[in-house]
């Protein structure tokens, strides 16, 4: 059995920590000077407006850094930093510019002479993923010698956890990634993300657990300091030591597990070696979930519920729900949560993604979104219908929508949508182990 190495490091310094990471796993013995190298790390959400809480939602600026430095002194000057941060309106560059400025890609690109890209202002191409399945990658990550992939370590709701492969999605087209999210419960999120480091050049990942996000992966999940490096030139041996540190069995992963049968390879760890730090003494449970209630007055997030809301069935998302959706699916709910009073007349349910079907006897429906819309449209188990079209779906016509179903929701809460990431940065207000420094270039 020919086993892989996957290194574990405490982060305790900048650079020492992940040149330590790196020697330890062997995974760069291949690399050559002259290379070319695309780093991918995670800016899975971004605004202009506030202050965004980053902790174990976005790989720090310090690890992609220095594992630039790392590769300059071994003689690689081809350097791409790409990723595809997906913003509420598709034609946006300016919310990706402003992340790249603030997390000091553009610094970095001055002193070591790299490039910061934004994937969806370059060329894709179709790749056969299998089973007679195409997505569309980004070229210059299709055409490099070498991926340097550096996710942030974090628990996921539709995927458990996300780490190397996972981040991976970051390169694909938005059609792509739309169609990750299609309504076959065979060939759904877990088949599709299982199979993206399958067509790429060879991969080596470091994860990222400087910071680390329970119910991720954006920033209503809960974030904490864990100062972990986990490295490996085999991305699946990296992501089921990153699943057990997150506490999970990497054969209870669902796209892992998967992974490790496209490979012919166990999903149990028995053919990695692990050096450096203890798994077993690291490992620290993150659940990927938030838990729901449900009965006969109402289904909703737990928070919500015990607030006392009823008469609403808000059915829980599940992973047909793209990343546009998901955008707006938080938001939604707060905007209920805050304008509730008294109730809304009748019972009231709430269907997103592209599986959900309607309940009989519900007195009004609301299809957030075109996917919903174009599947129950003429579905006569719909007593009113109340429908928000739109792929993404507009603020305003959520904010409308929720009038008409009797919630007399905030409009401005939708106006200000980029402020929301503030109401989850107060929590970490004035706890020193929350830096900004590790998302800055000095």
């Amino acid at each position: 059995m020919t086993l892989s190495t996957v290194a574990i490091v405490r982060y305790e310094k900048p650079r020492e920590s992940v040149k330590k990471a790196v020697a330890l796993s062997q995974g760069l013995e291949n690399l050559k000077p002259g290379m070319r190298v695309f780093i991918k790390p995670n800016i899975v959400f971004w605004t202009k407006s506030v202050s965004f809480p980053k902790w174990g939602v976005i790989t720090t600026s310090r690890v992609v850094e220095d594992m630039v430095r790392l590769l300059k002194d071994r003689g690689v000057d081809d350097i791409t930093i790409g990723e595809g941060t997906v913003t509420q309106d598709p034609r946006d560059t300016q919310t990706p510019a402003h992340a790249h400025e603030n997390l000091g890609y553009k610094t970095l690109e001055k002193r070591y002479g790299i490039k910061a890209i934004n994937v969806f202002e370059r060329p894709f191409e179709k790749v056969d993923i299998g089973d007679g399945i195409t997505l569309n990658f980004n070229t210059d990550i299709l055409h490099s010698d070498l991926v340097v992939d550096l996710p942030a370590m974090k628990a996921h709701n539709q995927t458990m956890v996300s780490l190397g492969i996972k981040n991976l999605k970051g390169t694909i087209d938005i059609p792509s990634r739309k169609k990750c999210h299609n309504a076959d419960p065979e060939k759904n999120l877990d088949f599709m993300v299982a199979r993206l480091a399958d067509k790429l050049p060879p991969v080596f990942t470091l994860i990222d657990g400087i910071y680390t996000l329970e119910r991720g992966p954006g920033p209503d999940g809960s974030m904490r300091k864990s100062d972990i490096l986990v490295a490996s030139g085999d991305i699946l041996s990296a992501d089921m030591v990153g699943a057990r540190l997150l506490g999970y069995e990497p054969q209870e992963v669902p796209h892992l597990a998967m992974a490790a049968a496209n490979r012919g390879r166990p999903a149990d760890l028995s053919d990695v070696t692990v050096v450096g730090e203890s798994m077993e003494e690291l490992a620290s449970r993150h659940n990927y979930d938030f838990a729901y209630s449900s009965d006969e007055t109402g289904e909703l997030p737990m928070a919500l519920a015990k607030q006392g809301i009823k008469g609403v069935f808000y059915r829980k998302y599940d992973d047909t729900m793209c990343t546009y959706c998901s955008q707006l699916n938080g938001l939604t709910l707060t905007a209920i949560r805050f304008a509730w009073k008294e109730g809304v007349e009748g019972r009231l349910e709430v269907l997103t993604g592209k599986r959900m079907n309607p309940t009989p006897g519900m007195e009004k429906t609301l299809l957030l979104g075109k996917c919903m819309y174009q599947k129950h449209k003429n579905n006569p188990d719909i007593n009113e219908m109340i429908a928000v079209k739109g792929c993404p779906p507009k603020p305003a016509d959520i904010v409308k929508a929720l009038h008409q179903a009797g919630i007399e929701a905030d409009p401005g809460l939708f106006e200000n949508m980029d402020q929301l990431p503030g109401f989850f940065m107060a929590r970490y207000k004035d706890r020193p182990e929350f830096e900004e420094k590790f998302f800055r270039v000095e």
